[in-house]
């Protein structure tokens, strides 16, 4: 547990939701060092309800005296949220954006004269079943500030340092990956039950067999390719039923919607 430490979160939506489950459910701070405010009644109602946390009236208050303050409105919400905290800011305090596609600049920009320290993150929503994935790009923030967030994070996931012109494409990739993974397992087991097995156990089976490969990949070191290679005998199960992916254009397809996630965070970013 992070003693001492107050986390504030300024839209708890999906994205602000998760972050707020995963660090009271990993243990990382109590219920009473969170503080949350969101312009939807209910979603604050319900997040209280569900975990105990604290409830901001106002999202200066949600900011005032927190170690780490989260912005994680939407988007076309950023710059008016943040220019509502900046006045209740110190420098001592980190303010950490989680907005697709908002530079840094922009949100600085917005911050005013404020000294607090800025540092933009691409999370996913994993991070509720501390099995996310975190980018973290922090130009200009001390060292020690940078590695006080990655020890608050790690706990959630894996967090890796950026540049800040990769988050585009890490909004492509880890951001919005999540979503072509589910719809992955979802045909998987699409699959499964045309083949014979009840809906529950081939979403099951699905399941835990994405997550058993996903864990071979980062565990092992070994190139997905060769992972892929050892599963596949000559003339067996596999190799055809790969080769109906290939001929489906899957992998193409999943190539595609990475670089379209990646676009879209891009335009984002220039029309902000």
């Amino acid at each position: 547990m992070a003693a001492g430490v107050t986390v504030g979160v300024i839209g708890v939506g999906q994205m602000g939701g998760a972050l707020v489950r995963g660090l009271v459910r990993a243990g990382v701070v109590t219920p009473e060092q969170i503080i949350i405010s969101d312009s939807d009644p209910s979603k604050i109602r319900g997040l209280a309800d569900e975990l105990g946390v604290k409830v901001a009236r106002s999202n200066a208050e949600a900011a005032w005296g927190c170690s780490y303050v989260v912005l994680a409105v939407k988007p076309g919400q950023i710059t008016d949220v943040a220019g509502e905290i900046a006045a209740a800011l110190t420098g001592d305090q980190t303010v950490v954006s989680v907005a697709a596609g908002i530079s840094i600049e922009r949100i600085r920009a917005a911050l005013g004269k404020s000294e607090a320290a800025l540092i933009r993150v691409m999370p996913n929503t994993p991070v509720v079943v501390g099995a996310g994935a975190f980018a973290l790009a922090a130009p200009l923030v001390p060292q020690e500030r940078v590695e006080s967030l990655r020890r608050l994070l790690e706990p959630l996931g894996q967090v890796v340092l950026v540049e800040e012109a990769m988050m585009d494409a890490v909004t492509g990739l880890s951001g919005s990956g999540p979503a072509f993974v589910f719809v992955m397992i979802e045909a998987m087991a699409d699959g499964g039950v045309a083949a014979g097995l009840p809906r529950s156990l081939a979403q099951r089976l699905a399941g835990q067999t994405v997550a058993g490969a996903a864990r071979m990949v980062l565990e092992t070191g070994q190139h997905p390719a060769s992972l892929k290679d050892a599963v596949a005998s000559p003339g067996g199960t596999t190799i055809a039923g790969l080769a109906e992916l290939e001929k489906s254009g899957f992998r193409a397809a999943v190539v595609s919607a990475v670089k379209a996630a990646a676009k879209r965070a891009k335009e984002m970013s220039e029309s902000s």
